[in-house]
């Protein structure tokens, strides 16, 4: 089990050190439209591949309309976080990125005390208080570091700022009510619930991905999906693809809780890494605000 966590935790944080690899001059050279297609793409295959077994043993119940269209919901909200998590690439460094993103851990909680009647002791309050505090010492930290994206330096700009606490908002909402309609029936298989939800994902990121992909040349439209990909790119895509997956899993047989606390693990390992491959220079703001999430953490799964 152990082994298995360090490994999810590993594909996890590979997510933002592969997206600062493919920066050009500070710039994405492909379309966020297009790798979160293509991850969908990825998803809804392999989710269909092992959904075969069940199909050839009759195991699977087909859901009814009314069962099938909640998908509809975590799908559009999942198509605008993935393009903002792209985008939040350029507005800072990927240990701040990972950081920041702790945020979920708070609006989550929030959102289980509302939509799912999540308690929580007051510890775990007072936790949440030091977590949100955290990430505003981070964000004064890396506001006041100047450089460009690969000076080795924290860095983080006022639309990232922005851009996180939506994407904070619009992920803790996803996840509690994705883990909802997994959970509310429970007995249908995991991979017809990922098939549903990934059949919605593609059409939403399909919309997306052709409406900004589309070039005209006189009369002709020609559809350039894959403009700037690399091997690299690639690799994005299969890793946010078993991101997914694995998400699924967790939200379905264990909680979100759960996903948040793998998050923050992989915080750690993308930390690391950046020191390594990007020789990160951490600043006194960064260590500090890192105690804390750390402390938080430690408050928040205790109780």
């Amino acid at each position: 089990m152990a082994a298995s966590t360090s490994r999810i935790v590993f594909i996890y944080s590979s997510y933002t050190i592969l997206a600062h690899l493919c920066l050009v001059e500070g710039n994405l050279p492909f379309r966020s439209s297009s790798v979160v297609l293509s991850t969908e793409v990825v998803k809804i295959v392999l989710s269909v591949a092992m959904l075969f077994p069940e199909l050839r043993r009759g195991d699977i119940t087909v859901p009814s309309l009314a069962n099938c269209l909640p998908f509809l919901v975590p799908a559009v909200l999942y198509c605008i976080n993935n393009n903002l998590s792209v985008y939040m690439q350029v507005h800072m460094d990927p240990t701040t990125y990972q950081i920041l993103g702790n945020m979920k851990v708070a609006t989550t909680a929030v959102l289980y005390r509302v939509v799912i009647q999540r308690p929580l002791t007051v510890v775990q309050w007072m936790s949440l208080g030091v977590l949100s505090m955290s990430g505003i010492l981070d964000s004064y930290g890396g506001m006041q570091a100047s450089g460009s994206t690969w000076s080795g330096e924290m860095h983080l700009t006022v639309a990232g700022l922005i851009m996180m606490f939506i994407y904070c908002c619009i992920s803790g909402l996803a996840g509690v009510y994705t883990e909802y309609i997994l959970k509310r029936h429970y007995q249908t298989s995991l991979n017809v619930q990922n098939t549903l939800l990934y059949t919605f994902g593609c059409s939403q990121r399909w919309t997306v991905g052709r409406t900004g992909s589309m070039e005209w040349q006189g009369g002709d439209r020609r559809l350039d999906l894959f403009e700037g990909f690399t091997f690299k790119t690639w690799a994005i895509v299969v890793s946010s693809a078993f991101n997914g997956l694995i998400m699924s899993v967790i939200m379905k047989h264990g909680s979100n809780i759960t996903r948040l606390f793998i998050i923050s693990c992989a915080m750690l390992v993308t930390t690391l890494l950046s020191v390594a491959i990007f020789q990160l220079a951490l600043n006194m703001y960064y260590i500090l605000a890192f105690t804390m999430i750390v402390v938080a953490l430690y408050m928040y799964h205790r109780c």
